[in-house]
C-alpha cells in the first residue's frame, strides 16, 4: 500500500522516516515563512506538530502565505493550518495554540515537550523571548529574520545570529541577544539589501517567492538537526 512517505523513504531511508515520525516541532508564527516551514515539515514526515499564532487570515496575506485562500480568509490561522495539515497527513498529531507570546503567556507553551523550536514570528520583543525560553530549557531552536521588502530568493543564508549582516531585523535581534548573554541562535536571514520607500507606513513590501524560500530552508535545517 502506498503512503505519502513512499518517495521521501527512498531518499532518506526507513530509519530517518521512523525517527522523523517519532519527532516533534512546534512553529511559531503562521504567515508566509512558517507557514512553508510548517507544510513542509508536515509533508517530511514529522510526526507532531505545535502550531502557535493568534492572528485570523486577511486578504493582503494571499500574496505569500500560503494558508491564505477565499476560504480560509477571517478563519484563525492556526485553525486552519491545522485542518490543512491533517487533509496532508490524517495520522500527524497537531497542537494548536492561539495565544500571543508575550511575558505573560511564555510559560504556558510547553516548548520542553518539543524537540524543535521554530521561531518565524515578526514582534521583536517575543522573537527574543522565545529564543530565551528555547535556550532555558535546551531545546534548539532556528529563528527567522526579515524577508520583507525584498525580492531574491537566492540571498538567503544560514548561519549564527553573531555572523549576520544587511539585515535590520537580524541586527536588533542580534544587539538584543547580546545584551543578555545569549550565543549560538542559528537564523536563516537575507543579505539582501531591503528596498527603501518614500512612504515607509505599514507592513512591509512582500512578494510570493520570498518569505517562502526562507521557509523551506527552515524546514530543511530543522529535518537534517533532528537525523544527525
Amino acid at each position: 500500500m502506498n503512503t505519502i512517505y513512499d518517495r521521501t523513504e527512498k531518499l532518506l531511508g526507513a530509519e530517518k522516516i521512523n525517527k522523523l515520525k517519532n519527532s516533534k516541532v512546534i512553529v511559531f508564527g503562521l504567515g508566509g515563512v512558517g507557514g512553508q516551514a510548517v507544510e513542509a515539515l508536515a509533508r517530511t514526515g514529522i510526526g507532531r506538530l505545535g502550531i502557535a499564532d493568534f492572528d485570523v487570515v486577511d486578504v493582503t496575506n494571499a500574496n505569500r502565505q500560503i494558508i491564505a485562500l477565499q476560504s480560509t480568509i477571517g478563519k484563525y490561522k492556526a485553525d486552519a493550518f491545522k485542518e490543512r495539515l491533517l487533509d496532508i497527513n490524517g495520522v500527524l498529531k497537531v497542537d494548536v495554540y492561539k495565544e500571543k507570546v508575550a511575558s505573560e503567556s511564555i510559560d504556558s507553551f510547553p516548548l520542553g515537550d518539543y524537540d524543535y523550536v521554530v521561531d518565524a514570528i515578526d514582534d521583536v520583543p517575543a522573537k527574543i523571548m522565545l529564543i530565551k525560553k528555547a535556550k532555558s530549557l535546551g531545546v534548539p531552536v532556528i529563528s527567522a529574520m526579515g524577508a520583507g521588502n525584498k525580492s531574491n530568493p537566492s540571498k538567503f543564508k544560514v548561519s549564527d545570529v553573531s555572523k549576520t549582516h544587511t539585515c535590520p531585523l537580524a541586527k536588533r535581534i542580534r544587539k538584543e541577544l547580546g545584551i543578555s548573554g545569549i550565543k549560538d541562535v542559528k537564523v536563516v536571514f537575507s543579505d539582501e539589501v531591503p528596498e527603501r520607500f518614500t512612504e515607509n507606513v505599514g507592513p512591509p513590501a512582500s512578494i510570493a517567492f520570498v518569505p517562502a524560500a526562507a521557509g523551506l530552508m527552515i524546514a530543511a535545517e530543522v529535518v537534517h538537526d533532528l537525523l544527525l
